[in-house]
């Protein structure tokens, strides 16, 4: 969220509301105008000629706030951050723009210490809320177990429990860069090819209007194909669980169809499951929820690449972490 914070002239006749957001400061065209004591027309041909020139990469540097008009009415308005504010500010050879320089570069330092400062108290108190939550949960389990309370409500009450107990496991795993795939069932030699897998998709057609399952490339083939990758002899993904984790996310990924790319993974990711035999518990019950399944694949879909070896490692140990 951004702050509005005041700059002042030295002559005290310049009084601008600069946005402050993303660790750096922004202003409009019209606020450069102020700043700079030029034309909007010669502030407008240096701002088009930073970015014609190469000299800055529009995206990273513009950005759009509500900004409340004269009229009464609130518009989406251009602003530029400081990069882009120094850049016009040389080539107007102004005094101004350099002692704005100056004090945005102060504010956006006590902005980032007072941040840093903020951000560590909110771990501390994080972290004391989850071992505090922890040690309630550990105390619940065994007040119910050791004083034969597990009635059928009350095996409801643990399961409730253990769920959220291993979320926060989770999340306190990824939080601390600790967090890796439990357990596999070891290696597997499961053959499942793209001629099985579009199969599954010619089956759900039926289902399905429109351009749902119609391949736009060979983005399918690609994801079937990279989960059985191999470096220096070794497959990189060896056990099923790996296997169907990536498979999951490959094919989510890859938009290889006009339509249904969510609903295809998914569907191809339980069919893999269940030639593995690790579809279902012994008892039956699935091993991975439905609403587990839901929110993975959706998570997929919004993830950043970067986040991909964690989505795989919660994907494995949800499969696993019912094996028993």
């Amino acid at each position: 969220m951004s702050q509005v914070v005041i700059y002042q002239a030295e002559d005290g006749q310049t009084g601008l509301q600069v946005n402050l957001d993303r660790e750096t400061v922004w202003l409009s065209l019209a606020q450069m105008v102020e700043l700079f004591g030029r034309d909007k027309s010669v502030i407008s041909r240096h701002l088009k000629n930073v970015f014609t020139e190469g000299e800055l990469s529009r995206e990273p540097v513009v950005a759009k706030f509500a900004t409340t008009a004269a009229d009464g009415k609130t518009y989406q308005v251009d602003y530029y951050n400081l990069d882009v504010i120094i850049s016009v500010g040389y080539r107007v050879k102004s005094q101004q723009g350099t002692r704005f320089r100056q004090w945005a570069t102060g504010v956006l330092r006590a902005h980032i210490v007072q941040g840093y400062t903020l951000n560590e108290q909110r771990l501390r108190e994080e972290a004391a809320k989850l071992r505090e939550m922890r040690q309630a949960v550990d105390l619940l389990t065994r007040t119910l177990s050791h004083q034969n309370l597990v009635t059928d409500t009350g095996k409801d009450v643990l399961k409730v429990i253990d769920d959220y107990a291993y979320a926060l496991a989770v999340l306190d795993r990824y939080d601390h860069g600790t967090l890796a795939i439990e357990a596999t069932g070891g290696q597997s030699t499961l053959a499942f090819g793209y001629d099985q897998a579009s199969a599954i998709v010619t089956a759900m057609k039926s289902g399905f209007d429109g351009l749902f399952g119609i391949e736009k490339d060979q983005g399918f083939k690609s994801a079937l194909g990279a989960i059985y990758q191999t470096y220096e002899g070794r497959e990189l993904y060896p056990s099923a669980e790996e296997k169907a984790a990536h498979l999951l996310y490959f094919v989510v990924k890859n938009h290889a169809f006009s339509d249904g790319n969510k609903r295809i993974a998914a569907a191809v990711f339980i069919a893999f499951l269940a030639r593995a035999g690790i579809l279902y518990r012994p008892d039956g019950g699935k091993r991975l929820a439905d609403n587990a399944l839901v929110a993975l694949t959706l998570l997929i879909a919004e993830s950043r690449p970067e986040e991909k070896d964690t989505l795989v490692k919660v994907t494995v140990n949800l499969i696993n972490r019912s094996n028993d």
